[in-house]
């Protein structure tokens, strides 16, 4: 942006499908700007399925599999690693022990199973690789040579490991991730200290401030916090139930908002 009287202006004509007043961008990490919703979910899937496999075994009654959709976007999605966990224990009637924030991968604990599932996760993504998409790496650049602040709010602990591997870290201003979040005792998704924390960091007010997010808990953050505008990314089929939590708009792809007008 260049300063001008009253306020700022984009410095370049470049339609972003964004209100005027919006001066910073907040984007959510998996499912909006890298494809690894879906290896969070296939670890998610193969760490509850060993535990409740077991589980079934020992208590003699029916294993009913994690489903990697269903139970991912309405329990798992967007939140820190330990709610997502207790999330869908609970859903399933499951009680365990919170255990320590090092707790080892083997006990069963909601810390447990989460270093567990952070385990796989890393697996995946050092063997596999990051990909990031397309239409969002177009649209951050744009946003970039718009003059608009950036920054990632993910609850993610692996936030930067997966941004230096999709080779997008250096276009962005400030992140916000689970390590940060953890430090400075930030509650996760839905509520919205995350993004709030973000928009401190790019010095705007949450009126001039776009949320992008593709989970459910994230809009529904988005909302919470006031931000002037929040974009639903719909990468599954949700686009009734992203509206329903707070999105001002669903697209498939960011770069759907450069028709925008």
């Amino acid at each position: 942006m260049v300063p001008c009287r009253g306020g700022w202006q984009r410095s370049v004509d470049v339609v972003l499908g964004l209100p005027d007043q919006v001066r910073g961008c907040l984007f959510d990490l998996d499912g909006v700007l890298t494809q690894t919703a879906t290896v969070h979910a296939a670890a998610w899937k193969q760490m509850f399925d060993a535990y409740l496999r077991d589980r079934a075994e020992k208590s003699d009654t029916e294993f009913v599999p994690f489903d990697r959709v269903s139970d991912y976007d309405a329990y798992v999605d967007g939140k820190p690693r330990a709610d997502g966990t207790r999330s869908f224990l609970e859903s399933r009637g499951i009680e365990l022990p919170e255990g320590a924030d090092d707790e080892q991968p083997e006990r069963y604990t909601v810390q447990g199973l989460g270093a567990r599932n952070n385990t796989i996760l890393l697996r995946m993504i050092h063997r596999d690789g990051v990909t990031a998409y397309e239409g969002s790496v177009r649209y951050v650049h744009a946003a970039r040579d718009a003059g608009l602040a950036r920054a990632v709010v993910s609850s993610s602990i692996n936030c930067r490991d997966v941004l230096a591997s999709a080779g997008i870290e250096d276009l962005f201003d400030a992140r916000i991730d689970g390590v940060v979040a953890r430090r400075d005792h930030l509650r996760g998704k839905p509520e919205p200290d995350t993004f709030l924390a973000g928009a401190h960091a790019l010095q705007v007010e949450p009126s001039q401030a776009a949320v992008f997010e593709d989970a459910l808990a994230g809009v529904a953050a988005g909302r919470a916090g006031g931000f002037g505008f929040v974009v639903g990314v719909d990468r599954v089929g949700q686009a009734d139930a992203l509206r329903a939590h707070g999105a001002d708009i669903v697209v498939t792809d960011l770069a759907e908002l450069f028709d925008r007008r």
